[in-house]
């Protein structure tokens, strides 16, 4: 089942699933479709697909188990062979595969839709501010949260968008904290461009 894990191409769909399922622990691809924007029938499709290459099992169902709506769930065995890390390493290869993807279409989509935020901070913190920090961008994105399940909520010309936020202690004599705080200090971010 691994070989064929790795014969899976990525896609939005799949990615924006497995991300949904990490974060809801179950949904059904109707679920999944009011969450996501796409339609019930895409959602199944893509959901059918990482089942065949063992990244998602179906869940147990509700109020008896026949008939209705299927609910599918990350592969549990799955989870306890990634290690401590579980899904999260994951999903973090599969959100910086669709920001590589964005970056080589961004010339071709829309003007309004060109533009992204990309930066990086280095700061000095307690245990007790990291959390903080991570808890004020999640209240940051808490208005905007309704609009995943209910459509009418959503405005004219609203479409989905990722926002990743990485709050992480740097390690001594980590080199990629060495280029991160370099970038800071020279007021760029982490792809070279000055900041506005």
């Amino acid at each position: 089942m691994i070989e064929e894990e790795d014969q899976l191409p990525t896609h939005e769909v799949r990615t924006a699933l497995l991300a949904l399922l990490d974060e809801a622990g179950t949904v059904t691809a109707t679920q999944a479709a009011a969450r996501l924007g796409y339609s019930s029938g895409l959602c199944s499709f893509h959901l059918r697909q990482l089942a065949r290459y063992g990244r998602i099992e179906e869940a147990p169902r509700g109020g008896g188990g026949r008939g209705g709506a299927r609910p599918w769930r990350l592969r549990t065995a799955q989870e306890a062979a990634a290690g401590p890390e579980g899904f999260g390493e994951l999903a973090r290869g599969l959100e910086d595969e669709s920001y590589q993807r964005w970056l080589a279409s961004r010339d071709a989509a829309p003007e309004e839709w060109r533009r992204d935020e990309a930066f990086s901070e280095i700061v000095h913190l307690t245990p007790e501010e990291m959390t903080a920090v991570a808890e004020a961008v999640r209240s940051a994105l808490a208005p905007y949260r309704a609009r995943e399940t209910d459509a009418g909520a959503r405005p004219a010309g609203a479409r989905p968008v990722a926002v990743v936020s990485r709050v992480f202690p740097l390690l001594p004599g980590d080199e990629a904290g060495r280029a991160a705080r370099a970038a800071t200090r020279g007021g760029r971010d982490p792809r070279g461009r000055r900041r506005g």
